[in-house]
């Protein structure tokens, strides 16, 4: 398993290792849940530096972007970022990225790590008129997010954080080191994220820990990482999301932009998009006790309609929690259905979306 340059750091505050998509990383340390009330309700830090960055530059890399995601790339202006997907010619997702533009012939995306290599791939197969590039082992990643998250970096640099909009970007020095401060992340509270030198990694890492210890500051792992982001409802690849399953279908048609002219997979989502959706992503809240995890079935009078792709029982909510595909007819919120778990139906609903939202609490009623 390869190891991100905060190994010895998860080690030395009994971070308990786990394989993730081939990297020693850690699944939680305090505790799953100690670490996500710390983010809801004070601040987390997480390595992350198993995500992939891949640059696109050159003369052409602001259309060749345009051509090869499907959101609306021109729309950007230097120092924003962007949520997007890269789709396969038949209207696949191959992964869900954020794309950050530092210039008109200079763009930087992060990739999920386990997509990395074939994303790379990807690009090199439909980008033109410019150079793709692999520069995943030129960065480390840390995502500092959560409430006080703001408060916590803001003495450490001289980047005006207050100034910089959600999805917006600078480069700039964080504790004297040299750093891209991402106003993004994925736990469904604000927060930053610091792409740096791998040997900057450990400097920030104590740093920012020193810097919110009166703030309440907990090293956060992956564990946490997902219960956040189920709370908030964002898509995780390998379940949510796959090259099985449209941007229709995983309730991200806000990312796809029909009207900007042509990118990899547009014709086929249209064809998509009149025939409709065989299948919808919903949430799903449990009425009865009990914990939904991934593959479980989802039933409605007894028959199967779908399936589970991420749950688990929610430390905000206090129930079970699950995403899911079903079919169309049973996608409305307040749609009764059930969740089998080990054999028993367990009655639970379709709710709206998000479970958990920042600064609102829990989600309104279906």
């Amino acid at each position: 398993m390869r190891r991100t340059p905060l190994y010895d750091a998860h080690r030395a505050l009994g971070g308990r290792m786990v394989d993730f998509a081939g990297w020693e990383m850690p699944v939680q340390y305090s505790g799953i849940i100690d670490e996500h009330v710390a983010v809801r309700t004070r601040a987390g830090l997480f390595d992350v530096s198993h995500m992939g960055e891949v640059a696109v530059r050159g003369g052409g890399a602001l259309a060749a972007c345009q051509q090869v995601t499907a959101n609306d790339v021109a729309r950007l202006a230097d120092g924003q970022a962007q949520y997007t997907l890269l789709l396969t010619p038949a209207g696949g997702i191959v992964d869900d990225v954020i794309i950050h533009r530092r210039a008109a012939d200079d763009f930087l995306f992060c990739v999920n790590a386990a997509n990395r290599e074939r994303d790379v791939a990807h690009l090199q197969a439909h980008v033109r008129g410019a150079e793709v590039t692999d520069r995943s082992d030129d960065y480390a990643l840390l995502a500092l997010q959560g409430p006080r998250a703001t408060a916590i970096l803001a003495p450490l640099t001289s980047a005006p954080l207050d100034r910089l909009p959600r999805f917006s970007f600078v480069e700039g020095a964080v504790a004297g080191r040299t750093a891209l401060i991402a106003h993004t992340g994925y736990t469904g509270e604000d927060g930053w994220e610091l792409y740096c030198a791998p040997g900057d990694a450990a400097f920030l890492w104590e740093s920012i820990l020193e810097a919110g210890r009166t703030h309440g500051i907990a090293p956060a792992g992956l564990g946490a990482r997902d219960t956040l982001r189920l709370e908030a409802a964002l898509p995780l690849y390998g379940h949510e999301l796959g090259e099985d399953t449209t941007p229709f279908e995983a309730r991200l048609a806000w990312v796809v932009r029909m009207d900007k002219g042509d990118f990899v997979g547009r014709d086929a989502l249209e064809a998509h998009r009149r025939r409709g959706p065989r299948r919808c992503l919903v949430g799903i809240e449990l009425r009865d006790p009990g914990v939904p995890r991934a593959g479980y079935p989802l039933l409605r009078d007894g028959r199967r309609l779908g399936e589970v792709t991420s749950g688990t029982k929610s430390p905000t909510l206090g129930k079970g929690i699950a995403l899911g595909y079903v079919e169309p007819a049973a996608s409305a919120p307040g749609t009764a259905v059930a969740v089998e778990i080990r054999g028993r139906a367990l009655a639970a609903q379709v709710v709206r979306l998000p479970f958990y939202r920042s600064g609102g609490g829990e989600r309104q009623t279906p």
